[in-house]
């Protein structure tokens, strides 16, 4: 393995935590806990830690791996243990791709964080306080039909999270991530606390837990493993880039190891704190985005205490946004300045610019540019489908496959500390399950 060479982690923890956050963003506060709720409960539980350990896990682990013996950004990490193990060039595609794709999803996330900021500020002002749906519908359609107010709030999103990459990785990401990571669970517990009091816990606990064994299906096991995938920000260069901050010292498969129990925990208390409001208030847990920013401000409109309680739920949402979107510009951050003169400031201002103005046309899909589609798709929908269905599952295939079959078995195997069986039970899901698995879900979401 290279020495190290730039900068690096301060601790294991502030490491944990930086994955961690990146894994929680905005799908986990309602996607999965909903995924569990519809597809079985426990029984949907289980199949998912199953498809983490045999899909997400090695590949996370492999990003990592590159990344720490590479070094540097996702592309220079990929060309270099490419040469030094006597193979083609063109493998550096792999972390290209990664890198893009982190570019291209930040650019219409950072509008969701917008709306996220915006729905924290309506919270403070009580615009959702005494509103029936007709009203709270008015309030999410006109913030998409008005482009300037989505574009200052698109703003002030990549504003912060610019303001945070350009600190570095020990003062700017740790420094964000062991701030806005406790909050974010403080915050949830208290929510979690509320919907203990609502009445409706027991329900959303048999929504979210009682086993339901015919409600799995051939169709819910993909999903499983397609969110197995996904929610470890697999394939976007993220992991790679992190792996590159990080010692020698750091035990890859254990690291993975907690990194999922935390993300999986952290999902399911948003669920949680998230259905006894929904159930409590009469309303449907299956609305999906319109969850948060439709049904969840109706019923904190109309409940005791509901200032507060909105005002605290978009903050945590705002977090697991901003935790999740410095991670997706740390890559193309991380390249910059690794193949620029420019210093960290001046390499973070211009890729954080370059993601606000391609954000520009994804925010002007919902209203100035709503007829303008490539290939029947807006821009909003064009750049999710193209990095969600294509480039994230190619890319982590890439790198799983780089690594199960290119890289020296033996060498990686001692660097994860795996012998006898172990190391046996790692090629054997390295270079089979993982990756059968990963082109199941490619397969599936291109149908």
């Amino acid at each position: 393995m290279s020495k190290l060479s730039h900068a690096q982690w301060s601790s294991k923890m502030a490491f944990i935590l930086a994955a961690t956050g990146s894994a929680v963003g905005l799908g986990n506060i309602w996607r999965f806990s909903y995924m569990v709720g519809d597809s079985g409960g426990a029984a949907f539980v289980l199949i998912y830690l199953a498809c983490v350990a045999l899909v997400g896990l090695p590949i996370l682990v492999a990003e990592w791996l590159i990344g720490r013996r590479g070094q540097e950004n996702p592309i220079n990490a990929m060309a270099e243990l490419a040469r030094k193990s006597g193979r083609l060039p063109a493998w550096a595609l792999v972390g290209a791709s990664g890198v893009l794709a982190a570019f291209l999803i930040l650019s219409f996330y950072s509008v969701i964080g917008g709306w996220s900021l915006s729905y924290t500020l309506g919270s403070v002002t009580g615009a959702f306080s005494g509103q029936d749906a007709d009203g709270v519908g008015a309030i999410f359609n006109g913030l998409l039909g008005n482009p300037a107010v989505l574009t200052l709030w698109h703003t002030a999103f990549m504003a912060l999270v610019i303001f945070i990459v350009a600190r570095g990785v020990t003062k700017g990401l740790e420094g964000a991530v062991r701030t806005l990571m406790p909050a974010l669970v403080v915050l949830m517990l208290v929510l979690v606390g509320y919907g203990m009091t609502t009445g409706y816990f027991g329900e959303a606990l048999a929504f979210m837990f009682s086993p339901d064994w015919g409600a799995v299906s051939g169709e819910v096991v993909l999903a499983a493993m397609g969110q197995a995938f996904f929610t470890l920000s697999l394939g976007m260069g993220i992991m790679m880039a992190y792996g590159s901050y990080l010692g020698a010292d750091v035990n890859l498969i254990g690291t993975a190891r907690t990194v999922i129990i935390l993300d999986t925990a952290i999902a399911l208390l948003a669920g949680l704190a998230i259905f006894p409001i929904v159930f409590a208030n009469g309303l449907s847990p299956g609305e999906g985005p319109g969850l948060i920013f439709v049904t969840l401000p109706l019923a904190f409109g109309n409940m005791a205490g509901g200032t507060i309680l909105g005002l605290m739920f978009f903050l945590l949402l705002t977090f697991a946004a901003l935790t999740s979107a410095i991670s997706l510009l740390e890559p193309v951050v991380e390249l910059l300045e690794e193949r620029t003169p420019l210093s960290r400031v001046g390499v973070t201002l211009v890729g954080g610019v370059a993601v606000w103005a391609l954000g520009i046309a994804a925010l002007m899909s919902f209203n100035v540019w709503d007829d303008f589609l490539i290939l029947g798709l807006n821009v909003f929908d064009l750049l999710d489908t193209l990095t969600s269905k294509i480039m994230l599952p190619l890319t982590g295939l890439g790198a799983i496959l780089f690594v199960a079959w290119r890289l020296d078995r033996e060498s990686v195997a001692a660097e994860l500390n795996l012998s006898g069986g172990q190391a046996q039970l790692w090629q054997l899901v390295s270079r089979f399950v993982a990756p059968i698995g990963v082109i199941l879900v490619f397969v599936t979401g291109l149908m």
